[in-house]
Parts: C-alpha cells; structure tokens; sequence
C-alpha cells in the first residue's frame, strides 16, 4: 500500500529530510514516497560544491598547511614576546608588565606596534575554517528541496566521525572528501576512502604506529597503535559481538601500518595521504581466518574490501540505518530488508536507501524518533527562514548548548541516535526556540503551522499556538511542539 496524501507528505519530510517548509506538503502530497526517491537521483546530489561559496573551500591538505602556518607564526609571536621581555628585565627602565604589553603589540618583524585589535575581529584562522565548512553544511541541509540526500550525509559522517577537538583542520573537509561523494555509492569505496583519509588516520592515531619488525620500528623503538583497526572492526563494519577476536584485530592493525600522512609542515603536499612502507609490519596477516599476503598498500585494501562484504557488515549498517531513520528499536522485518538489499546489490548504498523508503514498515504513522539537536536545529531553521539573520556561529553555540557541538563527539562511535540520550535536554531547546524565533517576523504563526506540520499538528498543538501572547512566542511553540520534535 503507497503512502499518499498530505499526513504522509508531511510524515515523509520530518522521516527523511528536514522538515517541511512552505507548500512543500501540498506539493509532494500525490505521491511522497516518490518525492523521497526522487532525491537520490538529483544531479550532484550530496556535494556541497553546489552550495554557493563552497567552491572555495579549502581540501584537507590545504586547510592542514594553512592551520600549520597561522600556528608557527602564532607561536614565533609568542617567542618574540618573551624574548622582549626577557630583554627589558635587567635594564630597570619599565616594568616586567609594560614590557610583556609592549612586546604583545609588535608586529612580525618585531618592531612596529599593531593597531589595538577591534571589539568584531573575526575569529582565528582554524576557527574561521571550521565556521565556513559548518555554514556550507547547513546552508546544504536547509536549502534542500526534501533533504533525504544530506540526512544520509550526516548520518554517515556520524558513523565515520573523526573529532575537531583533535584536527579541527580537517573535519569539514573529511566529510566534503571522504563522505559526500560516496554516500550513493559502494560501501566498498566509501570505507577505503573513509580508512585511508588523513583525518581518520591522525584522529585514530594510525599516523603514529609502525610494525615491530619495520624499518622504523626497530630503528626507532616504537611500535604498533591498534586503534584504527579495532575501531573500523567494531564501529565501522561488523560490529560488536560480531566473532572477530583480539587476534584479528592484532593482525589488522598489522596490515593497516604505512597507511600514514605527510605531516602539514611540508609545504607542497603536507596534510595528504602516503603509505609510508618503512613503518609497514612485514609479512602476510591473518584476519577473520584468511590470509592476507603483504603487498604492501594493497593489504589493507583487500581486508577492507572483505570487511564490507561481511555479513555481519551487511547487519549492522542496515540495523543502524533503520534505528536512524525509523525506530530506536526497528522493526526486525525492516532490518532483515535493508540487510538483504545490501549484501544483494554488493552494498550499493543508492538501493539501500531504496529499500528503506520503500518498506511498509519506515511509513509507521507512529513517530517513535526524537530528533537530535542538530537536525531540530536544522528544521527549525529551514521552516522559520531564520538562518538568513542567524549567523554560523550562534547556530553552532546552540547546538553545543544542547550537548552536541557539530562535529566534537566525544568517542570515535559518534553521537548517539536514541532518545535516552537527548530526552533529558529537551527543555534546555526551549532557549534555542525563542532565540531563532527572535530572528523572524512571522505574520501568521497558524500558516507557518500549516507549512511545518500540516495534518500532522493536533488540536492541542493548534490551540497553543494559536493562544501564544506573541508572534514570537507562537514561533517557538510551533518548533517545541511534540510533533515538531519527532520524526
């Protein structure tokens, strides 16, 4: 039976997308499913290079020189301060103070004073990088027509993240490189771009670990670093529980040594990916029960290549997926489809996704799911127009307000996706709602309804809305109602 009508049309776009905005509901009301389907055969769909002022976004390498750069100069200021004060101290003709505030002021060459700095200065350059990259994904999120597309963006990026609060540098370009472009594509490729992306490797410190017996490894005394190959084992592929042993992960790490980076302080290529055969383990590794023979580079590739085929594999992104997008506990039907559709295609993620929207089970009226903050915050957003007065950074300080700061998970297993995890800071949204609702003016807050939820909205819903002693006050009722919390 095909959902149709505006309560699926609605029910779709909070499910897949963002959220309805405008006569978006009307629009797809005739057939929604095909709407949400439609979206994956956008051109470009899931690039952000489609997003004006994208395009010049730095790659990883050029943001990890860049950063290199504005900390070298940074800290050569810093040297020049305490060299200047060092310098005063014997003489007796200012104060230890006077010259620290002296020496703070001078420019590079360590001679000129700098203008006072003024109140707006724009943030520092690793900062302003991360700022860019957040509006780009945001600006992709709320400008998309039903935003199936970027929900799987983000939902991938989650499931490979890597931390800002390690390499703020690259986090923004990880996913522009790593992620967006293989989102429709073959989990195949899109695991060996992930593994093998500079980000990953330092954020997991594979940068770090070299075989025993390798060259470096003897000469320099240090050795192997398992994080990379326990965590692709256990969040990336198969999963936990999954058969694989201590051993194996022992042995993939082995394989996974060279796989490095050249460091940022290389001025043509630092920040991108080398396989480095000194810090290479020798030899052939048995993973899983296969043998793998050392081929250098390839190895790791070939037990990549095996691990997205794994069975186990096929269950766990399809068990993720629907607890994403459906219920924090699936239908087993649901799962048992998507996992099907995934060992059966050879992990095309384009019919993955397919099947998900269109299994019976993702069109439960019931909405089970809390939306996290993020994707609230998107929606909210996107209906109200209040991105156009709302700068990135706000935007970001409400999501860290709400205990996820964009792209800072605390563990390499992401931001959970289930509502015990965010029930409890619900309330604190009711800040954030009148804030954004404080960035528009909305002349009739019951159309604005209308746009958000439709028939989806109950009588409560309406009547408080509609009750609200402000148009700002209905606002934010609007984006704190029940409805508009869930998916």
């Amino acid at each position: 039976m095909t959902a149709s009508g505006k309560a699926a049309a609605a029910l779709a776009l909070h499910r897949f997308g963002f959220g309805p905005v405008g006569d978006l509901i009307a629009a797809i009301a005739a057939d929604p499913r095909g709407a949400v389907l439609s979206d994956l055969d956008r051109p470009n769909a899931g690039l952000v290079a489609v997003v004006p002022g994208a395009m010049d976004l730095p790659s990883s390498g050029q943001a990890a020189r860049a950063v290199f750069d504005f900390r070298a100069e940074e800290n050569a200021q810093k040297k020049l301060a305490q060299r200047a004060l060092k310098n005063a101290e014997p003489n007796g003709n200012q104060s230890a103070s006077m010259a620290a505030t002296t020496a703070s002021t001078m420019s590079d060459a360590g001679k000129a004073p700098l203008q006072p700095k003024p109140p707006n200065q724009p943030p520092a350059l690793p900062q302003q990088l991360l700022q860019n990259e957040a509006k780009a994904r945001f600006d992709a999120a709320i400008g998309a027509e039903i935003g199936f597309v970027e929900r799987l963006v983000w939902f991938w990026s989650n499931h490979f993240c890597i931390s800002a609060d390690k390499i703020v540098e690259m986090v923004g370009p990880y996913e522009r490189e790593a992620i967006r472009p293989h989102v429709l594509g073959r989990f195949a490729d899109l695991l060996q771009t992930v593994e093998s992306h500079p980000g990953m490797l330092f954020y997991l410190d594979n940068v770090e670990s070299m075989g025993a017996d390798s060259t470096a490894g003897i000469n320099r005394d240090k050795g192997l670093n398992e994080n990379l190959a326990r965590e692709t084992l256990e969040l990336h592929t198969l999963g936990v529980r999954s058969g694989y042993t201590q051993a194996d992960v022992t042995s993939f790490a082995n394989v996974l040594t060279g796989w490095s980076w050249i460091k940022p302080e290389d001025p043509d290529r630092g920040g991108e990916f080398i396989f480095m055969k000194r810090l290479h383990q020798p030899g052939d590794q048995i993973v899983l029960g296969k043998r793998y023979p050392d081929t250098g580079f390839d190895q790791g590739r070939a037990v990549l290549a095996d691990l997205a085929r794994h069975p186990a594999t096929a269950h766990h992104i399809a068990e993720k997926l629907a607890c994403h997008f459906v219920a924090d506990a699936p239908p087993p039907s649901l799962v048992a489809k998507l996992a099907k559709t995934f060992k059966d295609s050879d992990g095309n993620l384009k019919e993955v996704a397919k099947t998900l929207v269109t299994a019976e089970e993702s069109w439960a009226p019931q909405r089970q799911k809390l939306k996290p903050p993020a994707e609230w915050i998107a929606g909210a957003l996107r209906l109200t127009g209040a991105q156009a007065a709302m700068p990135i950074g706000p935007i970001m300080n409400a999501q860290a307000t709400l205990g996820a700061p964009l792209w800072r998970p605390l563990a390499p297993n992401g931001y959970a996706d289930t509502e015990a995890a965010w029930i409890d800071g619900v309330p604190h949204r009711i800040e954030i709602a009148n804030q954004i609702a404080g960035r528009v003016r909305v002349a009739d807050p019951l159309a604005l309804l209308d746009s958000g939820l439709g028939p989806l909205a109950s009588s409560d819903t309406r009547q408080t809305v509609a009750r609200a002693e402000t148009r700002n006050q209905a606002v934010a009722l609007l984006v704190m109602a029940p409805e508009f919390l869930r998916r």
